[in-house]
């Protein structure tokens, strides 16, 4: 799946002010009832990332011709671990996952003594963090694709390095 990357919202998820370009923005991944979502803010709004924040990180609303950067791998790897509990978020992780693979800052490793090659579990390394994880293999289900890529395009975006 190639995911459209998303510039941040136009104004502050809290107090409704615009951005304009070169602000301070503040983006969290958050979870809500429709499950993983991102919020920008302005930091003087926001004392501090939301409450049911899963990951964090601080950019500049970007001019209309900048060009779109990734949001930083050590957001989506927090994110990785965060959504490891969470049956229902196992696509999204899984192709959280697979970008960080693409980034090269996940590796593929060798199935555990025991499992079976094609196993329907992925080992990846991380060196930057000296750890594995262990990762369902959960492409999004036919009904839920359109979903789980326009979320998953709305948590790769950041803006300029703040």
């Amino acid at each position: 799946m190639e995911a459209r990357i998303h510039r941040p919202q136009a104004q502050c998820s809290l107090s409704g002010r615009a951005f304009v370009p070169g602000d301070a923005v503040v983006s969290a991944l958050v979870r809500s009832p429709d499950g993983i979502v991102r919020r920008d803010f302005d930091p003087g709004a926001r004392p501090g990332p939301p409450e049911t924040c899963i990951a964090w990180w601080r950019s500049l609303y970007p001019r209309g011709d900048a060009p779109q950067r990734a949001s930083p791998a050590e957001v989506l790897l927090d994110l990785v671990e965060r959504l490891s509990d969470d049956p229902e978020e196992a696509p999204l992780r899984y192709l959280v996952a697979l970008e960080l693979v693409r980034r090269r800052v996940l590796r593929f490793l060798d199935p555990t003594e025991g499992e079976r090659p094609g196993a329907e579990r992925l080992r990846l390394g991380c060196r930057r963090r000296d750890c594995v994880y262990d990762v369902a293999v959960a492409p999004p289900p036919a009904g839920r694709r359109a979903d789980v890529e326009s979320r998953l395009a709305g948590l790769l975006w950041s803006g300029e390095a703040a």
